[in-house]
This record gives structure tokens, sequence and C-alpha cells, in this order.
């Protein structure tokens, strides 16, 4: 046995001591050789570029780590992210050594106030549910119990009258009672599940929004000493978009038509797009942009393929089954006109597309419902004119014609029209299929009186040789009663022969110009104020007469 003395025990234990903490030296420098453990990092969403179909989203972050390896894993993202999308650049003294992307099943979107409370709702209503049918069930117990004990007396059978009929009335007003709650139950209940119905239908609309797993970016990245950094990381989301909508606002017919320039802004990514700096760009990624390539074109004689038909039914359709498509938007003070983000938005004319740049911050949330974007509004050189085609219906429609629409890089749209303040309807605006004028409807006007009707005078029919001639004449009658003149374009029309047998000839055109292809007629005319005009035009239809002519 060693016997120590109080020296000797003291060194030793500080020998043991700086053993261990040698140890533990080692243990440090070999784990920063190794790599730092990973380290979660939340972003902000601060600008997104919204394509006609997806969306190009960018987040910073700031962050410090120490020397060595690290991943870093930006957390809280969509799930409908595309990983060959990502890019990830920073600023600070480290290099990036490699990029991935993974779902992260264990974690949801926050669910926002709103649909926590259309949840709680439902919970609430649900307990309330149950407890009503509980009482339902303690109902129909007590009526069992007491229609199973109408042995009046048991045993007993020296009841007095008065006692019998006490027992009667018991009976009576008890069950009757049970009758009556239990039909107000069923009217609670009723109610209750109806309600229940309506807000579990909105739930599930939103929950499809939000109850979605996150994913993640790891990016890893090496430093020699530790240091901070911001990171800045771009990807493209799918269910996001944005699409054209427009007003058109005439105030009179003396001042040009307002064009209002809107988008309808859509995503439903589970991301809260917060005080953002949005872009609108005409691009659309789903798109291919490669150039079509052209194959051969060979020509052959033909061998026609004689076929099994009963064979080729059956082939035919177990293919229509398979190919089944599955079940699957002040007068006392004059006051400035407010502004509105159209007045922050920049046009850049990319070189194969167009961006709206707006300035002012915007916030998408993650819904159904689009969020309404200002572009930009522009005053198109317009001209006012009537136009009635009394065949068809005897009002006056007010147009009006704008031009230089060209410039302003429209896409297909929906339009809604405003004339004099006040809603008039609704059309779309198409620029592929616009030559040069943009024609809008502003309406009917009463105040303009038309007519038309056949004159029986100078109608007739008769008989040349072998065939048959019918003529016809067609009077035009416009009013101005307005106090001002109007322009005003008429159109109507004769008929077009389909068969060389049948002959269209035209006597008078009444000052028409005449689309022979068609057989419109076409009139341009001003009525000054309380002016009346006539028009009247006549046609000739020749044709076999043991022949019948369907369409005239």
């Amino acid at each position: 046995m060693e016997i120590y003395s109080s020296r000797h025990l003291t060194a030793k234990i500080f020998k043991q001591m700086k053993n261990q903490l040698l140890s533990s030296v080692l243990i440090v420098s070999s784990l920063v050789a190794i790599g730092q453990p990973d380290k979660p990092l939340d972003s902000k969403i601060t600008d997104v570029t919204v394509f006609l179909s997806k969306a190009q989203v960018t987040r910073e972050a700031k962050t410090r780590f120490e020397s060595g390896k690290t991943n870093i894993i930006i957390t809280g993202l969509t799930s409908l992210l595309d990983p060959q999308s990502i890019q990830v650049s920073g600023k600070g003294n480290f290099t990036i050594l490699g990029i991935s992307h993974q779902q992260n099943y264990l974690n949801e979107f926050n669910m926002p106030k709103s649909l926590k409370a259309l949840k709680d709702s439902v919970e609430t209503l649900q307990r309330q549910l149950a407890l009503e049918q509980s009482q339902k069930e303690i109902l129909n117990k007590e009526e069992q119990m007491l229609l199973s004990n109408q042995k009046i007396g048991g045993t007993n059978q020296n009841l007095t009258v008065a006692e019998l009929k006490a027992m009667a009335d018991f009976y009576r007003s008890r069950l009757g009672d049970i009758v009556i709650t239990r039909m107000k139950q069923d009217e609670k209940i009723k109610k209750i599940n109806e309600r229940i119905t309506k807000l579990t239908r909105q739930l599930r609309e939103q929950n499809d929004l939000f109850q979605r797993n996150t994913s993640e970016i790891v990016v890893s990245v090496s430093a020699d000493a530790a240091t901070s950094a911001e990171l800045q990381v771009k990807y493209v989301v799918a269910n996001a978009g944005w699409n054209a909508i427009y007003d058109l606002r005439a105030v009179d017919t003396k001042k040009p038509v307002q064009l209002s320039y809107k988008a309808n802004v859509f995503q439903s990514t589970g991301e809260e797009w917060k005080n953002v700096k949005l872009k609108l760009s005409t691009a659309n990624p789903n798109q291919s942009g490669l150039k079509p390539e052209l194959y051969s074109w060979y020509l052959d004689f033909y061998n026609p393929i004689v076929y099994d038909k009963r064979k080729l039914a059956k082939e035919f359709a177990g293919a229509v089954m398979r190919s089944a498509p599955a079940e699957v938007a002040m007068d006392s003070e004059e006051l400035l006109e407010a502004k509105s983000s159209a007045d922050y938005v920049t046009t850049v004319q990319t070189t194969l597309n167009t961006e709206f740049d707006i300035s002012v911050p915007y916030t998408v949330l993650s819904s159904s419902k689009p969020t309404v974007v200002d572009i930009k509004v522009h005053d198109l050189k317009s001209e006012y004119v009537y136009s009635v085609a009394p065949k068809l219906d005897p009002d006056a429609f007010l147009l009006a014609k704008a031009t230089g629409w060209e410039e302003y890089n429209l896409l297909p749209g929906e339009a809604n029209i405003f004339f004099e303040g006040t809603f008039v309807g609704k059309s779309f605006i198409d620029p592929n299929n616009i030559k040069d004028t943009l024609s809008v409807s502003l309406g009917r006007d009463k105040r303009i009186v038309v007519k038309r009707e056949k004159l029986k005078d100078l109608t007739s029919r008769s008989f040349i040789g072998s065939n048959k001639k019918e003529s016809y004449a067609w009077e035009i009658s416009l009013r101005n009663t307005k106090q001002e003149a109007v322009k005003i374009i008429v159109e109507d029309q004769i008929p077009v022969s389909q068969n060389t047998q049948i002959e269209v000839a035209v006597s008078d055109l009444g000052g028409a110009q005449c689309n022979k292809q068609t057989g419109t007629l076409t009139w341009e005319l001003e009525l000054k104020p309380n002016e009346t005009r006539k028009l009247v035009y006549k046609f000739e239809v020749k044709y076999p007469k043991d022949k019948q002519i369907s369409g005239l």
C-alpha cells in the first residue's frame, strides 16, 4: 500500500486535472476541425417577381458562425419551390461550398388568427352538439323507463281514484314534457349541424393553403475565422401568378377614355408576402424558351392497312377508359385626388418581356382570393360615335373608339366599363384581335330613335319564264332628339347567295357601303339636333320557280 503526503496528493490531483483539461481542448479542437453543428436560420421575404404563372421569391437573412464548416439551414420555406431554381449569394468572409433542398414534414406553416378562430368555432360547436345529443339520449332513456312501468300500482291493487288520477296525470305530463323537450333539442341539433357544415367548408378551403409542410434550403459554408454573413436566397414557386384586368372610364363624350391597367396577383404557396417589393413580369416560365426544330417532311405512297373491326373496337374502348381524366379567381372644399400605387410604377422593357416595377411595398397573403395591384393609368385619344343595327336591336349604342393603346403592352384581360361615373357593364380586351381601334360600348341611348320597317308598296313577287323574282325594300328611320349633333354608324344587310342558281341584285343601296363577301351595309352619317333621316335600300332575289329558298 502506497502512503501519500498531502503535498504528493495535491500534485497528483493537479496532474489529473491538467490531463482532463488537455483532453477537453483536444476534443473541442477536433470538433472545430470537423465542423460546427447545423445552424437553423430564419429569413425574410424582401422582393417578389411575379410572372404570368409562377413567381420568383427573394429572401434575405443575417447570421454569424464560427470558423470551419457550417451547414446553415434556411427554414420555413414553401414546399412548392422548384429545387432547380435555387440561387444563393452572400456577403462576408466565407465560402459557399454547396446548396441542397429538403422537405420538413414535421413542421407546418403557422395558422393565421382568422383560420384559428374558425377552427375554434367548429370545435366549440362540436362540443355543444355532443352535449345536446347526450341530453336527448337521457330523455330517450327516461321515456323508455316510463313506458316500461305503465302497470299502475304494481302488486298493490287498492289504489284510490285520486291516486290513480294523480299517477295518470304524472305519466301524461312527463311524457308530454319529454316529447316537447326532445323536439326543441332536435331543432338545436339541426341548427348546430348546419352551422358546423358551413364552417367546415370554409375551414377546408383555407386549410388547403396552410396545412402544408415546409421545406428547407441547406447552405454549406466554410470560414477561416468567425465571421458575420449576409445571405440572399432566390427560388421559383408554383401556385402563384397574375393576370391583367382593366377599368375603362369615360367621363363624357368630350374627354379621352381613361384606361386603368391593373393586375390580379394571386398566390397560395403558404408563405406570406408582407410589405415586399413587388415586380410584375409578362414572362411565362411555363412556356418553353427553346427554338422548335423542323424535321424532314417525307412523302410516300399510301398503303391501306386492313383492321379487324371487332378487335379495333375493343382496343379503342380500353384506351378510352385508360385515358379518362380524373375528376378533377364636396362641394364646400376642393380636395386633391387620392393617389394609387399606379403613381409609383416604373415600366421596364427587357429584351424579351415587359416588367412593371412597383416601388411601394405590397402585401400579398397566401389565399384563394387575388390582390388587386394598380399598374398604370393611361389617357387614350378617343372618338365617340353611335352604332345601331336595327335588324337586331332598335336601340343605338354609344361607342368609344380609342387609339394609341398599342404602346402600353396590354395583355388579354377582363375590363370593367364606366360611363359618367356609372358602371355600365363588362367587356374583354384581347390585343391580339384588335387591329387599330379599341371599341368600347358605353351603353344604350334612348334619345336616338330608330325604326326599321319593310316597304310593302315596293315589295313584290313575279315570274319570268322558269324563274321567280322577289323584290324587297326596307326603310330605316333615324331621329336625334338630343340637343347636340351625333355621329352614327348604321348597319344592315342584304342576303348573300350560296348557289349559282340564286341571284341577288341590289337596285338601290341608299348611300351605303356594301361588303360583297358578307352582304353588310354600312352608313356613316351625322345627325344634327332634332334631325330625322331616312335610309332606303332595295334588292331583288331571282331563283328557279320550282325551288324553295332557305334563309330568306
